[in-house]
């Protein structure tokens, strides 16, 4: 188990080092997505002016003010509260994350699913999970909104945070096949089977 200390844009070696129970603090940029960003990305062939390569995504749909654009606020917006949403309905955009934008880091809740670990695997990438509920923490770990594209779809628009000290956060997924979620899910269906035996019941 390590700690990293990451500023994106990061490499894919720099994500290969990961392994499942290291932790990662990140720094510099970090972009803010959710199930409407990616559907009119990769359903609805839409494009976005920023630069995805090598970066960090989080599923989110903030809670944000509108304010007047100024040194504080170049885009306008101003956070209120920033927190997490639940990444399995989004498990089907991770590939395209990575193969059409170049993403790197996919940070959420609950984990995601096999196509996912899959695609980690061969592309490098890993999963950052954080742990519910602290919304109002993550929000003190971003220091600006600079930007927002696909405004239109706002609060699922494209965002872009300037982050510092953005974590830490587990490694959940990495690109070596690790998942703490096939883990648990193994553990708990071997528990159950245990359980079942012991009433003399077979499971199936």
């Amino acid at each position: 188990m390590a700690h990293f200390e990451l500023t994106t844009p990061v490499s894919e070696v720099q994500v290969r080092q990961l392994r499942v129970n290291d932790t990662v603090t990140l720094q510099s940029t970090l972009f803010g997505i959710r199930d409407a960003t990616q559907i009119h990305l990769f359903d609805r062939g839409r494009k976005t002016r920023f630069d995805l390569d090598g970066h960090a995504v989080i599923h989110t749909a903030p809670n944000v003010r509108k304010v007047d654009k100024s040194v504080t606020y170049p885009a306008g917006y101003a956070p209120i509260c920033i927190g997490t949403t639940t990444s399995d309905r989004m498990e089907r955009f991770t590939r395209p994350l990575m193969t059409q934008c170049g993403v790197r880091l996919i940070i959420g809740k609950g984990g995601l699913r096999e196509a996912s670990k899959t695609a980690f695997n061969a592309l490098g990438g890993a999963y950052l999970a954080i742990v519910g509920g602290t919304a109002a923490l993550e929000t003190t770990w971003i220091e600006q909104i600079e930007d927002v594209d696909l405004d239109d779809l706002n609060p699922e628009s494209l965002w872009k945070f300037r982050i510092h000290n953005f974590g830490p956060l587990l490694v959940a997924m990495d690109s070596h096949g690790g998942s703490l979620f096939s883990v648990v899910r193994e553990d708990a269906q071997g528990r159950r089977a245990q359980v079942l035996a012991g009433l003399g019941v077979k499971s199936a």
